[in-house]
């Protein structure tokens, strides 16, 4: 299983920086970069921060999705 996000998109949507949301969150932008291209999975308290700080279901911005065993 792999868990991927929607970071990027729905930062974007509210129209927010990689860099901004990385002060926000008290990150580097390095770390946002990672999270966003699923190379890095957060930490549960970064995921919780994150999802408080988009104010949007877990839902939206985790997905566990099964890998393919072919």
């Amino acid at each position: 299983m792999a868990v991927i996000n929607h970071i990027r998109e729905i930062r974007r949507r509210k129209g927010i920086t990689q860099i901004k949301m990385a002060e926000d969150l008290q990150v580097t932008r390095q770390t946002m970069n990672a999270i966003e291209k699923n190379k890095y999975n957060p930490s549960l308290e970064l995921a919780l921060k994150i999802i408080a700080y988009f104010d949007v279901p877990i839902e939206q911005v985790f997905i566990l999705e099964e890998e393919d065993d072919e």
